[in-house]
């Protein structure tokens, strides 16, 4: 009898222990730039990749009737291509079912090669350019609307709500940056054919002096400045352009489109002087889910939703309910359940078409005033 009891507890720790083994791991990655002048953003990216898993992993999340423990391999790309390539292989080389990535157009295209070719699915939560899903790429999926809209838009919303006539666009030579700009000014010329484009300028993603180029377009009188680019380029530009005396307007894409870019531009913002659009957008009841969220947010991390790390929660959610549906993480098993998935997010309804794009993507307008980012409206 001793014996016998003392076998007992033995046999129910080890029973329990292969258990706690047997519980599937999924790992997946999560790529933005972590360095460099968009860190602040690449940091907004994962925190909401993180919230997602961590709320995943305490709820028991569950597949094929077994539970599994998320875990993310969190990689930084520098918002550079070549950097963006190289974790992107060591995502595959470290055997990740899928990715949530990567935040700008000019890494996430190269390193959708290496994840196609791999067959691992990529949700990006936040690149627009167009061409990365007209690849053929069946893996590549966005949740947020392409430059077609999101620079088409804007454009014909400067001429026709703006009224602007004589425009003047500057790029900051990224994909992203060249792609808003090139999708704007058509935007603008299909409303207004007459438009007059009078300066075309370029700088660079790290940029800090304008001078030159705002001289050269400050004679050419312009009543509208269209940058294609990000805030850490965006903010000093404005500061410039108050230096100098231009009274134009300012407008960017989403890349601009962010709180931190009242800090970056200081006095030169303007009162109601700078529009911008974010490439996605919420109205009615889903604006008290996205209020919901962003509380959720502060709480976990204490600061503010930047600007796409509700679209990286939803992204990974989307990912892990086509796993659900196809009661496998296995790529190959679960990619044909993302195709035809249907999940209703933070950011509204996901579903996406034959080419990986969100399915109406929204975007919305947003400007600066009284110290705070107000928005405007939504466009679907």
């Amino acid at each position: 009898m001793p014996f016998t009891t003392k076998l007992i507890p033995l046999a129910i720790a080890l029973a329990f222990a292969g258990t706690a083994s047997a519980q599937d791991v999924v790992k997946i990655g999560h790529v933005g730039p972590i360095s460099g002048a968009t860190a602040h953003l690449g940091k907004d990216n994962e925190n909401g990749a993180k919230m997602a898993v961590e709320e995943l992993n305490a709820k028991g999340f569950m597949i094929n009737g077994k539970k599994v423990k998320f875990e993310l391999q969190l990689e930084d790309d520098g918002a550079d291509p070549k950097q963006g390539t190289a974790v992107a292989q060591k995502l595959v080389d470290g055997k990740v079912v899928g990715v949530i990535g990567h935040l700008n157009s000019g890494t996430t295209v190269p390193a959708s090669k290496i994840y196609h070719d791999a067959g691992i699915p990529q949700i990006s939560p936040s690149s627009t350019i167009p061409d990365y899903t007209k690849q053929g790429f069946k893996t590549a999926f966005r949740v947020v609307a392409n430059d077609n809209k999101l620079g088409g838009t804007l454009g014909k919303y400067a001429v026709e709500t703006l009224k602007a006539t004589n425009i003047a666009v500057i790029d900051d030579r990224t994909a992203y940056g060249q792609g808003v700009a090139t999708e704007f000014v058509k935007g603008a010329k299909a409303k207004m054919p007459n438009v007059k484009i009078v300066g075309k300028e370029f700088t660079n993603a790290n940029a800090t002096d304008f001078t030159a180029i705002l001289t050269s377009l400050k004679a050419k009188k312009p009543d509208l400045i269209f940058f294609g680019g990000m805030d850490a380029v965006g903010g000093p530009m404005l500061k410039q352009m108050k230096a100098l005396g231009i009274n134009a307007k300012f407008m960017g894409g989403d890349g601009i489109c962010t709180e931190s870019l009242m800090r970056l531009a200081g006095d030169g913002l303007g009162e109601g002087n700078v529009t911008c659009a974010e490439a996605g957008g919420v109205a009615g009841d889903q604006e008290k889910v996205m209020e919901d969220f962003k509380a959720r947010y502060k709480k976990r991390f204490n600061s503010d939703v930047q600007l796409y790390s509700p679209y990286v929660y939803d992204a990974v959610m989307t990912m892990a309910t086509a796993m659900q549906n196809a009661k496998s993480y296995d790529p190959a098993k679960y990619l044909p359940e993302l195709k035809k998935v249907k999940y209703q997010g933070v950011t509204g309804p996901i579903q996406f078409d034959d080419k990986g794009d969100i399915r109406d993507g929204a975007l919305t307008l947003f400007t600066f005033k009284g110290g705070k980012k107000t928005k405007m409206a939504v466009i679907k």
